[in-house]
């Protein structure tokens, strides 16, 4: 029996240590006045700083025992000022000598000496250890130190003994009392352990403390799985990794030297910065640990070149990973002492982000300018801040935003041979493309021999899409798209996938999040229409969107589901978290926004009911109705400006001491409108009202900003009220990212395919192409001379002259077959620009054909397609009703294949379904429909957006995709300038996502083809 006990337990962990390096503390070593094991201090001392020690203990005296302690003292003094993890990276001053406390392992071993203090660090295990002056019968199961200074103490139990991890817990919950020097100031992190789980904390705080999950996941490290860990292997427990692999003296000391941080924290009165014990120390989780470390290893070994995509759940701490492993790979070395990476490059949009990375490797650098951020200043300056960035010495990080690394096209200098590791924060398709492509020029265009091999612009460009063997490309997300793991995943037979993943299972099994769709309700809108009797035929998507949008957009629609609204977080939200609780309403543009937010505050007002403050979130002057004498801003209804509605939002009363002395109102709801949908985290959100359709990426992401969790918050807060979805197709867009998503490679030959089906149609003329790229080579030589550009690119217009007057004949003509042409040459484009980011193609016709007909696509017209006048439709019945209460969480089924880039869709426009006006009333007094086509009002409202200075910039920084983040909220804005006396169009486009999606996607084709004529 007695191999059953906890001693057994605790015997096999102290051996394994010691077999690793480790050395036995032994008990009366820890001197508890200072919290130190003086022993293994002074023996560490003696070893790798002797000279220093003598120098010292002149000033001490003659008796060595009493310079022990005076020295002791203030090692102690200076922890308590400074905090452990600083004094053991940065050592402590003592008249006028340095001593350091730890040696870490050096980023490279050129020296004969370089690792000979490193080894002398002395790690050591005690068992059994008492702690406490006030209760010396107290004792910890395990404490580990580090050169005698306490970092980590454990609390072990065995499962046969009628003990488990929740014993631990509360063990150090309500027996280790959380003012004890050991805990209040040494130590780092507490593990509470048994045989088949680990948990731990950074902070002890009586019956408050909380302990996270350090567990591999059930399918082990980097694997789909969810909680727990995987059965052990014969001879070892479930959780053997924790001292096999995270406390190896290695490991463990590179966790304490580039792993754990505090937070900054809130700053103090007088504005002082808090004090390493008030402020949050951060440990990694296991997941985190794992995938740098993984990163790293695979990168050293493999150097730069490489690809890798990490799916972390939202929950994981992605910026601290990402932090962490800026700050390795800005100084990794291969075995042979090579610097793997010259610069880091983070590519990101989230300022949370930027402050983090600057305060957390500061901590580890102690120097400022390791970390530059490119400033939100004039194009000019940017191209400087970058050119000098890149070229310095100090600087080893670089933040930026994809959109900064054209303007440097022409200012890098020095780059010849240089490699970079380049980390991208929430990955996706955005990364193909020019964007892309502009950024790899900009960081090959002096580096590799391989660019320019033919010393021709085509062939130069053809390569510079592909793979390089200078870069390496380091993707996060949660929710990865085909394109975006072929882009970074991992071949592994007929598949494509993640490098790494934590995912959405675990994340929610782990308790870091909350599973969003278990309280799913569903509403649905029933209406009847009159009028439309007459016999003509009209576009029947076309026809069915504007009627529904016309039913859903009235007066009485809004009102019937503000009340809704209102009530229902009345009844259900308001109270929650302690009466904290806020709610999210999501609707489907700008307009919906503002009358439903108008809409939702009266009827508050008129109820009377308090503490329901509204919020609403959009962007940009909108004219509601059209109307001049009602034009508004976020910032003149919410009465305050945006950058300051996350912290109006997130304010509560019941939290503020002063809020009866000083009343400020408490805003609740939050009407969105393509707002904080992404990348906003308030953890006392806990309902949201979906009045828009989600499809895909979006519906996971803006769901997901209700599963933040809060103290007080639990799974059986959440609510989601949907009023425009269906349960089971919302089910269905997160089913691909709840465990590990992957793909299946495209085949490159579906390139040839493609260029097939284009010259097939006998309209393009290799000569004519030909002298194009002899032109183009021109232009790009002339690119930093803008007379030369200008009159480089003024022929490159020219000479489609040709084949565009073909099309049009041919329009004439064959109206079918010149569609069926635009079709093929407008897929291959797109094929192409995917393609050849993954494949890196060197065949220059291929490319050849890609430039070419980029700038032949745009001035390709159109067939006309005339628009649908609906003529008088009255609304007379109108019902909004509950559909249905769902538990939509998902059940594992392992990795989830999304559909790869197979090609199809290819073709001619196909002839759309026609029927009367009064048939179509009829049917839709039935049903609901929603799909739209095109409108045509575009071109005067996407060239009035052409003209604003940031539209240009953008369309010269980024793909089509990236160009839209900021072409559609300029365009929608001049739409509404060009169409106020078509209130059908003003309907339409504020209440059809679809019709509004579409109408953006051909102004966004148009303006961005239009514009990288002039500026690419």
């Amino acid at each position: 029996m007695a191999v059953h006990t906890e001693h057994a337990f605790e015997d096999a962990i102290e051996a394994s240590l010691i077999a690793a390096g480790w050395h036995r503390g032994l008990r009366d070593g820890y001197n508890r006045e200072f919290g130190l094991d003086t022993d293994q201090l002074f023996t560490f001392i003696g070893a790798t700083q002797i000279d220093v020690w003598e120098q010292l203990r002149v000033h001490y005296g003659d008796d060595p025992d009493e310079a022990q302690r005076q020295f002791a003292r203030h090692v102690a003094k200076e922890i308590d000022k400074r905090g452990a993890v600083d004094v053991l990276r940065h050592g402590v001053r003592d008249r006028g000598h340095l001593v350091r406390l730890a040696y870490f392992r050096p980023a490279h071993t050129l020296a004969d000496d370089a690792l000979v203090r490193y080894e002398q660090n002395r790690l050591s295990v005690t068992r059994q250890l008492a702690y406490s002056d006030r209760d010396r019968g107290k004792a910890l199961d395990l404490a580990l130190f580090v050169n005698g200074v306490p970092v980590a103490t454990a609390e072990l139990k065995n499962p046969l003994t009628g003990q488990n991890v929740e014993h631990a817990k509360e063990q150090y919950r309500r027996d280790r009392d959380p003012r004890e020097p050991l805990f209040a100031k040494r130590t780092l992190v507490h593990f509470a352990v048994d045989p088949d789980l680990v948990f731990l904390t950074t902070r002890l705080a009586g019956e408050k403390t909380r302990f996270l999950p350090f567990n591999t996941g059930s399918d082990g490290p980097g694997e789909d799985g969810g909680a727990g860990n995987p059965p052990a292997a014969p001879g070892r427990y479930r959780t053997s990794y924790l001292w096999e692999e995270v406390w190896q003296p290695e490991a463990w000391l590179d966790v304490i030297r580039r792993f754990v941080h505090l937070e900054a924290g809130e700053p103090q009165r007088g504005g002082r910065k808090p004090g390493p014990h008030v402020r949050n120390l951060i440990f990694p989780r296991y997941h985190q640990w794992h995938a740098v470390r993984t990163l790293v290893d695979h990168a050293a070994e493999h150097r730069a070149g490489h690809n890798y995509l990490v799916q972390h759940s939202a929950g994981s701490g992605k910026s601290n990973t990402i932090a962490w492993l800026a700050h390795r790979l800005s100084n990794l070395h291969g075995t042979d002492n090579e610097q793997i990476f010259d610069k880091v490059i983070v590519i990101t949009d989230r300022s949370v982000l930027d402050r983090q990375l600057q305060d957390t490797i500061y901590q580890f650098e102690h120097r400022a300018g390791v970390v530059t951020k490119i400033g939100d200043k004039s194009e000019g300056s940017k191209s400087e801040q970058v050119s000098v960035a890149l070229a310095g010495e100090t600087t080893k990080i670089l933040i930026v935003t994809l959109q900064t690394f054209p303007y440097v096209l022409e200012k890098v200098d020095g780059l010849r041979g240089k490699r970079f590791a380049i980390i991208v924060d929430e990955a996706h398709s955005s990364q193909s493309g020019e964007s892309a492509a502009a950024l790899k020029r900009v960081l090959t265009r002096l580096g590799s021999d391989d660019i320019d091999e033919d010393n021709d612009p085509l062939t130069a460009a053809a390569l510079a899409r592909g793979r390089h063997r200078t870069l390496s490309y380091f993707a996060f997300t949660a929710t990865p798209k085909p394109k975006t793991l072929e882009l970074f995943g991992v071949r592994s037979g007929d598949t494509v996938r993640p490098f790494h993943v934590y995912s959405m299972r675990q994340a929610i099994e782990e308790g870091f999040i909350l599973d969003v769709l278990r309280n799913y309700v569903t509403y649905k809108t029933y209406w009847r229409l009159t009028g439309g009797d007459d016999g003509r035929e009209v576009d029947e998507r076309k026809a069915s969107a504007a009627l529904a949008r016309f039913a859903v957009l009235s007066s009485a629609s809004l009102q019937q589901r503000a009340e809704i609204i209102v009530e229902h977080f009345i009844k259900h939200t308001r109270g929650r978290l302690g009466g904290r609780a806020k709610a999210m309403v999501v609707t489907r543009s700008r307009e919906h926004a503002v009358k439903l937010y108008r809409k939702i505050k009266a009827y508050v007002d008129m109820r009377g009911y308090q503490d329901c403050g509204v919020l609403v979130a959009f962007s940009g002057e909108l004219k509601v109705d059209n109307l001049d004498s009602d034009t508004v801003t976020e910032s003149s209804l919410n009465g305050f400006g945006e950058a300051a509605l996350p912290k109006a939002f997130a304010y509560t009363r019941v939290d503020d001491e002063n809020a009866a002395l000083n009343p400020r109102p408490e805003y609740r709801i939050l009407v969105v409108a393509e707002k904080y949908q992404t990348g906003f985290d308030q953890p006392l959100l806990t309902t949201m009202y979906v009045d828009k359709p989600l499809k895909g990426v979006a519906a996971v992401q803006t769901l997901s900003r209700l599963n933040r969790t809060h103290p007080r918050k639990g799974q059986d807060d959440l609510f989601v009220l949907d009023f425009a979805n269906e349960a089971e197709t919302v089910q269905e867009e997160f089913r691909p990212f709840f465990e590990a998503t992957i793909t299946t490679p495209t085949d490159p030959n579906l390139i040839y395919d493609a260029q097939r089906a284009v010259m097939d149609h006998q309209l393009l003329v290799e000569s004519e192409m030909e002298a194009f790229a002899t032109e183009y080579e021109r232009a790009q030589q002339s690119a930093g001379d803008r007379t030369k550009w200008e009159r480089a690119h003024a022929e490159l217009y020219r000479l489609t002259d040709p084949a565009r007057d073909r099309f049009a004949q041919l329009l004439e003509d064959d109206a079918e077959r010149a569609e069926d042409f635009r079709a093929a040459l407008r897929d291959y484009v797109r094929k192409y620009g995917f393609l050849a980011q993954v494949v890196g193609f060197t065949d220059r016709s291929l490319e050849r054909l890609y430039v070419y007909g980029k700038m032949l696509i745009p001035r390709l017209a159109r067939q006309q397609d005339p628009g649908i006048d609906l003529g008088q439709v009255d609304l007379t019945h109108l019902r909004i009703g509950k559909t249905g209460e769902h538990d939509l969480a998902l059940t594992p089924e392992g990795e989830q294949m999304l559909p790869g880039f197979t090609g199809e869709g290819a073709g001619g426009q196909h002839e759309r379904p026609l029927a009367s006006l009064a048939e179509l009333i009829a049917e839709l007094n039935d049903r609901f429909g929603s799909h739209l086509g095109e409108n045509d009002i575009v071109r005067g409202s996407a060239e009035a957006a052409m003209a604003e200075p940031q539209v240009r910039a953008a369309a010269f920084a980024n793909d089509e995709e990236n160009f839209g983040h900021v072409f559609d909220e300029v365009f929608e804005d001049k739409l509404y300038e060009r169409i106020e006396n078509d209130t059908k169009a003003v309907q339409l486009f504020a209440d059809d996502p679809q019709f509004n999606s579409e109408l953006k996607s051909i102004a966004r084709r148009y303006a961005y083809e239009s514009l990288r004529r002039d500026v690419a």
